[in-house]
């Protein structure tokens, strides 16, 4: 039940900027990992950056320095935010978020909510071109 929409993207110049945005809706109990992904035309899908629970962040080479990727815990929400871009960040970019949703657990005579099954969403993707 775990749905994710995208926002952002689009065409810009080399060395503009722009900035993507992911949310999270359903009953989320925990994520584990919130990731962008990005697939050129004619390429592979590539792991572009990604922020875990603890707050580490990781991101490509390529994109070392000019990407960066921040979340919002309480909204469930990544972003991602491009800058310097260069024709070869020309590719569709997917947000992608791994966690638990909520189940409820029995202890003695008392339901509370806890973490439940494991969910790996998937946005829409969105076309983002660096262009003269």
């Amino acid at each position: 039940q775990v749905e994710l929409v995208q926002s952002g993207g689009g065409l810009v110049q080399p060395g503009g900027s722009l900035r993507l945005s992911c949310a999270a809706s359903g009953s989320i109990f925990s994520i584990s990992a919130m990731k962008w992904y990005r697939h050129a035309t004619g390429g592979s899908r590539e792991l572009v950056a990604a922020i875990t629970s603890d707050g580490t962040t990781n991101y490509a080479a390529t994109v070392e320095g000019r990407f960066a990727i921040s979340r919002d815990s309480a909204k469930n929400t990544v972003d991602l935010q491009m800058n310097n871009l260069t024709p070869e960040d020309t590719a569709v970019y997917y947000c992608n978020i791994e966690g638990t949703v909520t189940t409820m657990k029995q202890w003695g005579k008392i339901y509370r909510p806890g973490s439940g099954p494991a969910f790996n969403s998937w946005g829409q993707g969105t076309q983002v071109t660096v262009a003269s």
